[in-house]
């Protein structure tokens, strides 16, 4: 069995759309694009070398699947060859051709072929960014992991982590850190249902 892990960055009102430039996602009139690329430091390319320096096959949406082949297929820096080599299983209604070398198009019922692939053999699957898919996934409690990175900023609009797709559960911390510039960096496993108790006599 696989298990399928959320890289996420994230903003302290739960805002995940567009933490890296003003460009990468303008739906619904988003215009704060870009909102964690001041708050990186060293401890931040620590951590992300850490959480992607093993092997991994990535799951993705449309969108983060366009951003990610515009860029990373010529880049050289740090990252890059992990996510060249990954297979990427890409879930989308529209696109017919993948052109990122090891891509693989996810047609039909998405949450049943992300289940398919975790049933079978491979690396841990990595979701980055794919804010729509996510919710998905997490209706179909098929997140196994959450790799946060909570940012110290608010933004009040924006397509957020925990969505339509959420259902009650309860996460462990196993891990926890923090950077120099305020980023919290957390990550959670699944840890069953809700713990429900009660502070009544």
């Amino acid at each position: 069995m696989r298990r399928l892990i959320a890289l996420t960055f994230v903003t302290l009102d739960g805002v995940m759309q567009a933490p890296g430039g003003p460009e990468e996602d303008r739906e619904g009139k988003f215009t704060h694009g870009g909102w964690s690329v001041g708050y990186w430091d060293e401890v931040m390319n620590d951590v992300m070398t850490e959480q992607m320096g093993h092997p991994f096959d990535l799951v993705l949406g449309r969108k983060t699947y366009e951003i990610f082949a515009g860029y990373w297929p010529t880049a050289t820096e740090p990252g890059a060859n992990e996510l060249n080599k990954a297979k990427k299983y890409v879930a989308s209604r529209t696109l017919k051709n993948l052109s990122w070398k090891n891509s693989v198009l996810l047609t039909g019922d998405a949450a049943g072929a992300v289940k398919n692939i975790k049933a079978g053999d491979g690396p841990e699957l990595q979701v980055h960014g794919s804010s729509d898919l996510l919710q998905t996934l997490l209706k179909n409690d098929l997140v196994d992991e959450f790799r946060l990175k909570i940012f110290p900023v608010t933004i009040g609009i924006g397509k957020r982590l925990f969505a339509g797709g959420t259902i009650p559960g309860s996460f462990k911390l196993i891990k926890s850190q923090s950077s120099p510039q305020g980023v919290i960096v957390a990550n959670y496993v699944r840890d069953g249902n809700i713990k429900i108790g009660s502070f009544g006599a």
